[in-house]
């Protein structure tokens, strides 16, 4: 029997949606959704930390999430898309495996290049998940989920929708506190955008976010389709 998520969030590297999306995570885990992560890379070009120190952060912050499950693949950080048809195939699998209800990828449109590709290749494995005869000899049937959204990184996207996460801001801000190595300036640390007031700029953006819909913080999410609202009022 497969091990069903409803929710899975796909990034380029741990980190990405913490940052995009972890108030919504939180928020969804805390009403009995299950959810789960799955990162393409290690992250092993950042400028500061280790891949193993990295790991574990990524790891507690998952448990300060309550997300259910995180899957970390080992594509080289920044040369993913030169493996792009082993990418493809590897996500197509995890999401016929635990046919997750909504995907979200990052934004497309996004200052680190890997934000964008990893964008379209999940675009591309949602679409090909769903096709019986690609990959056929898989262990899991064809499946395609009802729903990609996606999530911001960096700057500030025209949202579609928002989702109200302003008694999860704290649990946010908790879990990328987690990953030390990358948000805080330490001795020997290499300034990056990272940690030079990112948080800070992040608290920022999520309470303009909250403010346009009149709570207190947001976090703001695309969507390719229109969105179906069934009442009005």
């Amino acid at each position: 029997m497969n091990e069903r998520l409803d929710i899975l969030a796909i990034g380029a590297h741990p980190d990405d949606v913490e940052i995009g999306m972890g108030g919504t995570l939180a928020k969804l885990a805390s009403e009995g959704v299950s959810t789960g992560i799955v990162n393409l890379t290690k992250a092993e070009l950042s400028s500061n930390g280790t891949v193993e120190q990295r790991q574990v952060e990524a790891e507690n912050a998952r448990k300060v999430l309550n997300v259910k499950k995180r899957i970390q693949l080992d594509f080289p950080d920044r040369l993913f898309t030169e493996f792009k048809q082993d990418c493809l195939e590897s996500l197509v699998l995890l999401i016929r495996q635990f046919r997750p209800k909504v995907v979200f990828a990052p934004n497309k449109e996004d200052r680190h290049p890997d934000h964008g590709n990893c964008s379209k290749l999940v675009k591309e494995a949602v679409f090909s998940s769903g096709i019986k005869r690609y990959l056929p000899q898989s262990e899991w049937d064809a499946y395609r989920p009802n729903t990609l959204y996606f999530y911001q990184i960096n700057g500030m996207i025209d949202a579609h929708f928002i989702v109200d996460i302003s008694e999860y801001m704290d649990t946010k801000l908790q879990a990328l506190s987690c990953y030390s190595t990358q948000f805080q300036m330490e001795e020997k640390s290499v300034k990056t955008p990272l940690n030079d007031g990112f948080i800070d700029r992040l608290i920022g953006r999520e309470s303009i976010l909250g403010n346009e819909v009149g709570v207190k913080y947001g976090e703001g999410f695309r969507s390719d389709k229109p969105l179906l609202i069934s009442k009005i009022i």
